[in-house]
């Protein structure tokens, strides 16, 4: 049977209690995420049922629908259509209402996080994808640019990370309830070409801008790169702007509201909160890169174990600001390996499953789940068929560990960022292929075998 989104989208609102019981609807990579009013209406089983899913599962009070690349975009599309809802603005400022226990608060942290940088990772996915075409091009081909080929390419590859503060603004901006327009013009701001450029000042090319305040001597640069200051100041920039608008008169709320957010804002994030900041980021940085020289591959054995963990509990996401500042740092991506690893790990452990299966539809059901994880994404195949038998998403795991380690050991490091398993080899090219691939090999062979092992005779 053919998918037709909106066929699906109004059986998932019907098997959720009906539209009047959703509160918000939003999408990652592969899942819909939806939050109810009343938990007691769903009906689990009619969800598993519809074409086209692949999986359900609950966390952190979102119900989440495995339903596949592409195929989940325009499930939400219609799911909104359907619901009433005419943009994500409407559905933050329904979710700030929904009362948060104490106990999660640490969960609704973590699915904050999640939520910010959800959107943004299909750029950053796209741009790791077209660092790889450039290696593939200079490195693999041995090709010589003309300067203005390599200019253009240059542009593609690099104007995401350098201005990357201004994607986070945006979308922090959005999820707290502001003005998206005016979290693009904080983050504009922040990498100013009219500030000295961090990384300029970092190589000591320029001196910072230095300014006395109550004899305080405060140096002033660009925030090129930065993720974990533009998170803070997307938030702050939104809840100023909200308190703003209860207090200033309609009538001069149109003038006073956006002046007053972006100069309290940018000024706060020049002068205090973007040093601080900074520094806590680049400590975070240096604490994992240090995590990764500890000695027989602890590091990537603790990451490529431990990330699956994560992605299952919709944690995976919290990484991302800490791996996109080793990037920008480096210039190169140790987590990179580690990650895909991870992935492979789940991909053999699912493998071994479809192989063990006896009967032949499903096998045949099973199979989609796995094409997925061969670019990437690991969702389909550990909530479709490793995570609900509990031993083959562990052994997945171990899997998972050993090719971590294995690339922690040698040293395994990607020269782009955002592309994993099959496109992750692009990132390659220039050193390191033959070993990228081994790390696959190894973490699928042990998951495989193990599964295998462990599970033999009983599917």
């Amino acid at each position: 049977m053919k998918k037709d989104p909106k066929f699906t989208a109004e059986k998932i609102i019907e098997s959720l209690g009906g539209k009047e019981n959703i509160n918000t609807i939003m999408h990652c990579a592969t899942r819909l995420r939806v939050t109810l009013k009343d938990e007691g209406k769903i009906v689990k089983e009619s969800i598993l049922e519809l074409p086209g899913v692949a999986g359900y599962f609950e966390k952190s009070g979102q119900h989440q629908i495995i339903l596949g690349t592409g195929f989940v975009n325009k499930v939400c599309a219609e799911a909104n259509k359907l619901c009433g809802f005419t943009n994500s603005e409407d559905n933050n400022k329904i979710e700030k209402n929904k009362p948060v226990s104490a106990k999660d608060k640490f969960q609704e942290l973590t699915r904050t996080i999640s939520d910010i940088f959800i959107p943004i990772i299909p750029i950053l996915l796209a741009t790791g994808i077209l660092m790889g075409i450039n290696g593939l091009l200079i490195n693999g081909l041995k090709m010589e640019l003309p300067t203005q080929a390599a200019t253009i390419i240059s542009v593609l590859t690099d104007t995401a990370y350098t201005f990357i503060p201004v994607l986070v603004t945006w979308s922090a901006c959005k999820k707290f309830g502001g003005s998206p327009i005016i979290g693009i013009v904080l983050g504009l701001m922040l990498v100013s070409p009219l500030l000295p450029n961090k990384w300029d000042v970092v190589n000591g090319i320029v001196e910072p801008l230095n300014l006395s305040i109550a004899g305080i001597n405060v140096q002033i640069t660009g925030y090129q790169s930065s993720v974990i200051p533009a998170v803070f100041l997307g938030w702050f920039c939104a809840k100023l702007e909200t308190k703003l608008h209860e207090v200033i008169p309609d009538i001069v709320d149109m003038l006073l509201v956006p002046f007053l957010t972006v100069s309290i804002s940018l000024l706060l994030g020049l002068l205090l909160v973007g040093p601080v900041l900074s520094f806590v980021e680049k400590s975070l940085t240096n604490s994992i890169l240090w995590m990764l020289t500890l000695p027989f591959g602890i590091g990537g054995i603790v990451y490529g174990g431990a990330i699956q963990l994560l992605c299952s509990v919709g944690m995976h996401h919290t990484v991302t600001p800490i791996i996109v500042s080793i990037f920008t740092e480096t210039g190169l991506d140790y987590i990179n390996p580690m990650g895909t690893a991870a992935i492979a790990g789940q991909l053999g452990a699912g493998l071994a499953i479809v192989m063990l299966q006896k009967d032949k539809q499903k096998r045949a059901n099973m199979i989609p789940a796995l094409i997925p994880a061969l670019f990437g994404i690991s969702e389909p195949v550990m909530y479709g068929i490793t995570f609900p038998r509990i031993k083959p998403f562990l052994i997945g795991c171990i899997g998972g560990a050993a090719g971590g380690g294995f690339a922690a050991i040698i040293g395994l490091a990607a020269q782009g960022t955002g592309a994993s398993m099959i496109p992750g080899a692009l990132l390659y090219f220039n050193g390191g292929l033959i070993k990228y691939l081994l790390v696959m090999v190894i973490s699928i062979g042990v998951a495989y075998i193990g599964t295998y092992i462990t599970m033999k005779g009983k599917e």
